[in-house]
């Protein structure tokens, strides 16, 4: 009975030291799942460069290696055979100043040459010097006199124009304050130094701050044409880059058609900020990266950007394993496509363009419904194969439809500008230094899409204002 009850308790004993056994090596198998996971993260991060993901240059770490090409044989500079460019000369007609040297003395035996002697034997060699005059602001007094009425006795004072009264500063010299502040990017202060070097006319800091909110004024109509412009824009390159107001976070929406851009200065990045840059029933083509606020727009009325997607198989390509060769197969695809994109601009025929697109697509495809089964062991790879399959048709629709491009590459230069501005500026510090931001980069990105003289239609817009006038239309 004893020995019974012994193997009773020692059953029972080694049942629970079994089963803590079980239990402890599923605690461990779980923890391990976690911390392989953990690695998996932060492995993909230290992975991460302005190569293959959206960081930028300036966060790379300073030991990373810029990816260069293989060095060439070649010196730096003009190669020998290259056609050279040369400054045109200007003509005589439209010269300042002409002025004749002639040699004193022959070069070979020293002879001083006479008064007689001194007529040119050839044409002479002709170099211009292009010089600033003396800049120097021109200061008129506009004096408002009063007379007195010989009938009644009281005075009156004569008015001053419109385009006087408003500011002592005239449109010319405003213009190139607002340019210098947004075009060229430099401080109020700065701009502030540079109105008294260059142009010999001080000019404080707060007066420089309310010409660029008088100029802000001026711009007000032409920024919301330019607004209604886009949203009738066949197709619309859009991005987005990040803002502060006074420290405090925003987001720069950017829309770009051929011939115009506009700018607006949002609360973030969240899809209900894009009608408002857009419009609620845009019928064109938009072309953007694949921010989850373009998720709300139709992939048939979509072209997302193939440059983001040469970023992100490189990322996969940096991997391991399986993630390593899904993102070569991913580059090389890229490859093929750009390579097809570069023959159209020369050739123009979209119907071979169709013939060479289609074959990547079914790789593409094939490539994507793989990744996306079980055997695909990493999670992100899977995602992003998912991701793609849900935006297929925003993938091609440059293959198919005029104006379209398979990169965002006009939006990513459309926004390099303000970027910078941004980054010295520190973003704006008032609500009504946002309305200049927008509409100041808005008319500066429009100009240069349609390249006019910024400078001049500056001129022309503050003078309207000045006038009571309506600005000169960019849409």
């Amino acid at each position: 009975m004893e020995r019974a009850e012994a193997e009773a308790v020692y059953d029972a004993g080694r049942e629970a030291c079994v089963g803590f056994m079980v239990e402890l090596t599923a605690r461990y198998e779980r923890q391990i799942a976690r911390l392989e996971a953990r690695i998996e993260r932060l492995e993909e991060r230290l992975r991460e460069n302005s190569s293959n993901s959206s960081r930028p240059p300036s966060a790379d770490p300073p030991a990373k290696s810029s990816r260069r090409r293989s060095p060439s044989a070649r010196k730096p500079g003009g190669q020998p055979g290259h056609e050279g460019t040369t400054r045109q000369l200007v003509a005589v007609s439209e010269l300042d100043a002409l002025v004749d040297h002639r040699p004193e003395r022959c070069s070979s035996c020293g002879h001083r040459f006479g008064e007689g002697e001194r007529e040119s034997a050839g044409g002479p060699h002709r170099h211009q010097v292009f010089e600033l005059p003396e800049i120097a602001v021109s200061v008129n007094e506009h004096r408002a006199h009063a007379l007195r009425c010989p009938g009644c006795g009281k005075s009156t004072r004569a008015r001053l124009p419109a385009e006087v009264a408003g500011s002592v500063f005239g449109p010319r010299l405003q213009a190139a304050i607002a340019l210098l502040s947004v075009r060229n990017r430099i401080s109020r202060r700065d701009v502030s130094e540079l109105a008294a070097e260059l142009f010999g006319c001080p000019v404080s800091v707060g007066s420089v701050d309310a010409i660029c909110q008088r100029s802000s004024g001026a711009l007000a109509e032409p920024y919301g044409a330019l607004r209604e412009a886009v949203k009738d824009a066949p197709v619309v390159c859009v991005d987005e880059t990040g803002w502060r107001n006074a420290g405090e976070r925003r987001t720069l929406w950017g829309a770009f058609s051929d011939r115009h851009a506009a700018f607006h200065i949002a609360a973030d990045r969240h899809e209900r900020e894009l009608p408002e840059l857009i419009g609620e029933r845009f019928a064109g083509i938009v072309s953007s990266d694949r921010w989850w606020a373009y998720d709300r727009l139709d992939p048939a009325r979509r072209q997302v950007c193939w440059a983001h997607l040469v970023r992100d198989f490189r990322r996969h390509a940096e991997g391991l394993s399986h993630q390593q060769r899904f993102g070569e197969r991913g580059l090389e695809l890229c490859r093929r496509l750009f390579a097809a994109w570069d023959a159209f601009a020369e050739h123009a025929d979209r119907d071979r363009l169709a013939r060479e697109i289609d074959p990547l697509k079914r790789e593409l495809r094939t490539l994507l419904e793989r990744a996306t089964t079980k055997s695909t062991k990493n999670r992100r790879t899977r995602t992003f194969a998912r991701n793609l399959l849900k935006l297929w048709p925003a993938l091609w629709t440059f293959a198919e439809l005029d104006g379209v491009h398979p990169t965002n590459n006009a939006a990513e230069r459309g926004l390099r500008g303000a970027v910078i501005y941004r980054k010295v500026s520190l973003g704006s510090q008032s609500n009504a230094g946002e309305r200049f931001a927008e509409r100041m980069l808005s008319v500066s990105q429009t100009c240069r899409l349609q390249r006019h003289s910024l400078f001049a239609y500056l001129i022309d817009a503050i003078g309207a204002s000045a006038r009571g006038s309506p600005a000169p239309s960019l849409a």
